[in-house]
């Protein structure tokens, strides 16, 4: 059981689940589109905003297990609405297929969940010739989301109603905070660190979303960007860590969130009436949370998002 269950001002803990923290909530009539949502959090995030009415859109590398995860979804919810779309962050190429097949569906776009991710893994590149899990966390959620923007402003305009992008971070922003940012050295290999890598990764979520924020606050669009801490949760995450993967299993139930806890801060962002409005903040426990200096920094979420506009139209 998770411990540390204290009620914050929004009446939700760390233990608070998914369905807790949506309950009462009609997303009928809401399109989202989820990433990494064959698995882990990101399924569980599918499989909540189902259950509330909302028609979801499943972004996800590997279809077979897309598929499976779409097929228990709507076994347990008849009514539910869910598309599966293949979708692999860390190809540019994947991104903007996904992105055109998207676009020609004619469906409307109401929340982006930047979900998907990958941890701690060994140096490697992507098709791209980044970074592996700068490419995955960072790189192809930005370039989605800057390829559905218009479909993002149309739906909010046409509709009257606010859209909502979510960006799963950690809280492994710190561990860069400490060390210090180089973005623009993500390819060094003789500086790699896996888990500082990551921790980079993650604070440019933060990033990403703070400075999605100012902007739609300057062009005065109907849209939020906000980031999240999902906690600690025992997920396939920890896949590439042998020790840290068998230490999971053994200790998870005791100290980590499972994946209905840790699904939780997310469907808070992306359906609860209480962050109508709220943009360009940081979540931990379904509650207003304070990231590092250096997540809220603005001139550097600026160099990034140029640093990310370059990559992405190289």
């Amino acid at each position: 059981m998770w411990p540390f269950n204290r009620k914050g001002v929004s009446g939700f803990s760390s233990s608070s689940t998914a369905e807790e923290v949506t309950e009462g909530i009609d997303g009928s009539g809401l399109t989202a589109v989820v990433t990494g949502a064959s698995s882990g959090i990101g399924s569980e995030t599918a499989r909540v905003l189902a259950l509330r009415g909302v028609h979801v859109v499943m972004g996800v590398r590997n279809m077979s297990s897309g598929k499976s995860v779409r097929e228990e979804i709507v076994n347990k919810i008849p009514s539910a609405k869910v598309d599966v779309m293949e979708l692999d962050l860390s190809s540019m190429a994947s991104v903007r297929k996904f992105a055109s097949e998207f676009g020609s569906s004619n469906l409307p776009l109401n929340v982006l969940i930047n979900n998907a991710g990958v941890m701690a893994i060994p140096f490697s590149l992507s098709k791209d010739g980044l970074e592996l899990q700068f490419a995955t966390n960072h790189i192809g959620h930005f370039l989605l989301t800057h390829l559905l923007m218009d479909k993002m402003k149309r739906t909010s305009r046409n509709t009257k109603t606010e859209g909502r992008i979510v960006n799963v971070s950690s809280e492994a922003h710190w561990i860069t905070y400490r060390e210090g940012i180089c973005f623009d050295k993500i390819n060094d290999q003789s500086r790699y660190q896996s888990y500082l890598a990551y921790g980079q990764s993650k604070i440019a979520n933060i990033l990403h979303a703070n400075e999605l924020s100012r902007r739609f606050k300057e062009e005065n669009v109907n849209i939020t960007a906000n980031s999240l801490h999902p906690g600690i949760v025992a997920t396939n995450l920890f896949r590439y860590q042998s020790i840290m993967n068998a230490l999971t299993s053994a200790v998870a139930k005791f100290v980590m969130k499972d994946v209905h806890q840790g699904a939780a801060t997310t469907c808070y962002l992306a359906l609860h009436p209480q962050v109508k409005g709220v943009s360009g903040k940081y979540f931990s426990n379904s509650n207003l949370a304070t990231p590092s200096s250096k997540a809220s920094d603005e001139e550097l979420a600026k160099k990034l998002w140029d640093f990310s506009l370059n990559t992405i139209s190289a």
